[in-house]
């Protein structure tokens, strides 16, 4: 930590590096696992993928309007299953090659190549058939359907082909995913205990930040006391119990940040008796929503503007694909719940809960850097379900087993699971609740599958226009409701905190640092 004018430049950047300029250095809950944007799992692997690598396209995070860094202009063909790129010209990689349309052809490719193991490339398989190039600054983008808005469905990273020799088989485990190259504003570099980051001046980009560092924070209150101190200079999740002290500081600001982020408990529906439905309705019921916010956040009864923003489906409730005709349970209804199981064939005895007369327990698992933003929240948890007639054993899950067992379907000896799922402009949950085969559902965490939402999930895919996507969306969060392969808890609010010498510092939905240009550090 500290503030420093020396930097000592990779081999083999060009004179584009910026070289000065005070090293700003900034706090996460956890290191990213990788600087890949093929494997990007947790939201510190796209913070921190976004300052490195331009997406092909994005949405503007000041008026939403659908643009691009790279592309000079794009024009839908074949009867709108192609799309024509013209490249702006002029764009470097960090190694000082020229950004060419074999890079965007390149990039294609490795998403659709089976040897690319990517849970982010078994998404646009589905969409994409291929690409070529017209010429050196031109690529034509090949879709298997005609899809409304294409340039929306196109917001992955480019790759530098010549890195790979055009080998479009694209491991996780290569040297690339520490030390990246890229063509956005910083060029990276993966350490065992951090990510340095250095300014790289480009035809599309001009950083004013010249050096920077990202840190794992470890404890809340440290991490808090170390911002106040100007060890460093900002922290991107501040827990709501920590917020007050941040606003109390005249040399802090906080900064909201829109991560479109959601919390559920993952129920097991293939574990009998959570493959009966009425189980899950009923352990959806016994959940106080209200209590558990009230212990694990601190929000008062009746506050105001409150962080924490119950909900009854898959969107946030600002999201036009919110159902807001489906009410979420605020507080528990045991007598709701407990008709429910019994209808289900279960069987209280001595206050606990029975199933085929063996006392009902439930292996509860958490992804543990939640707790840092809901202290407690498992045990809270774990206490309410007791409370019904359950028996619980809680445990917290370390990201990387998250991210590599959890997201991929296979910690099926878990009964439930608490986690939260983020979403960039376009809130797709396909991969969330598709049966999991043939490249979909590869984020379903439990392997739901219902031929149903399976339908549901292929119109929205499939719609051509807003209204027929929202539709589909409205229909699948009234499914849901019902189904719960997920019990729905809230969303919670994300802000930041960075000194007040840190200008300027726009902050992107989901991807953070999308106007990172701008940023300034003044001392």
């Amino acid at each position: 930590m500290g503030r420093s004018r020396d930097l000592v430049v990779a081999v083999g950047m060009s004179a584009a590096v910026l070289s000065t300029g005070a090293l700003l250095t900034y706090y996460e809950g956890a290191l990213p696992t990788t600087l890949n944007p093929l494997y990007a799992a947790k939201m510190v692997d796209f913070r921190a993928q976004e300052l490195v690598f331009d997406r092909l396209f994005y949405h503007d995070p000041v008026n939403n309007e659908l643009v691009s860094r790279l592309v000079k202009s794009s024009q839908v063909t074949d009867l709108g299953k192609s799309l024509k790129i013209d490249l702006v010209e002029g764009v470097k990689w960090h190694d000082g090659k020229p950004l060419t349309a074999a890079d965007i052809c390149f990039t294609v490719d490795a998403l659709l190549d089976p040897g690319t193991p990517s849970p982010i490339a078994e998404g646009y398989r589905d969409i994409l058939t291929g690409c070529k190039e017209d010429g050196k600054n031109t690529a034509i983008v090949q879709f298997t359907r005609v899809v409304h808005n294409p340039q929306e469905r196109l917001g992955f990273s480019v790759m530098p082909r010549h890195v790979f020799s055009g080998r479009t088989a694209i491991s996780p485990d290569v040297e690339f995913s520490a030390r990246p190259t890229g063509t956005g504003a910083m060029a990276g570099s993966r350490g065992t205990r951090g990510v340095t980051f250095t300014g790289y001046g480009n035809t599309h980009h001009k950083p004013g930040i010249g050096q920077m560092q990202l840190q794992e924070s470890g404890d809340p209150l440290l991490a808090i006391k170390a911002l106040i101190n100007n060890s460093v200079q900002g922290i991107i999740e501040v827990a709501p119990n920590f917020r007050a002290d941040v606003a109390a500081s005249d040399e802090l600001t906080l900064k909201s940040y829109d991560l479109r982020s959601w919390w559920f408990v993952a129920v097991n529906t293939k574990k009998p008796p959570l493959d009966d439905k009425r189980v899950r309705q009923a352990l959806n019921l016994v959940l106080d929503r209200t209590e558990l916010r009230e212990k694990a956040i601190g929000v008062k009864p009746g506050e105001r503007n409150s962080p924490c923003e119950f909900i009854s489906g898959p969107f946030v409730p600002t999201s036009p694909y919110y159902n807001q005709a489906v009410l979420p349970n605020e507080r528990s209804d045991q007598a709701r719940a407990q008709a429910l199981l019994k209808q289900a064939g279960m069987v209280k005895v001595a206050g606990r809960w029975t199933f085929k007369g063996q006392p009902l327990s439930f292996r509860l698992g958490m992804e543990k850097s939640l707790d840092n933003e809901a202290p407690d929240i498992l045990s809270y948890i774990g206490n309410q379900f007791e409370g019904a007639g359950f028996g619980s054993t809680v445990f917290k899950i370390p990201p990387d087993k998250w991210t590599t067992e959890a997201v991929t379907g296979r910690l099926t000896d878990y009964d439930l699971l608490v986690g939260k799922w983020s979403f960039g402009q376009v809130e797709d949950v396909n991969e969330l609740f598709f049966t999991r085969s043939r490249g979909k559902g590869t984020r379903n965490i439990f392997n739901y599958s219902n031929t149903e939402i399976d339908q549901l999930l292929a119109q929205y895919d499939t719609a051509k226009t807003d209204t027929a996507a929202r539709d589909a969306y409205h229909k699948l969060h009234k499914r849901l409701s019902e189904e719960l392969p997920y019990v729905f808890l809230w969303k919670l609010d994300t802000k930041s905190a960075w000194r007040t010498e840190v200008k300027s510092n726009t902050i992107s939905p989901y991807y953070y640092f999308t106007m990172f240009d701008a940023w300034r550090y003044e001392i």
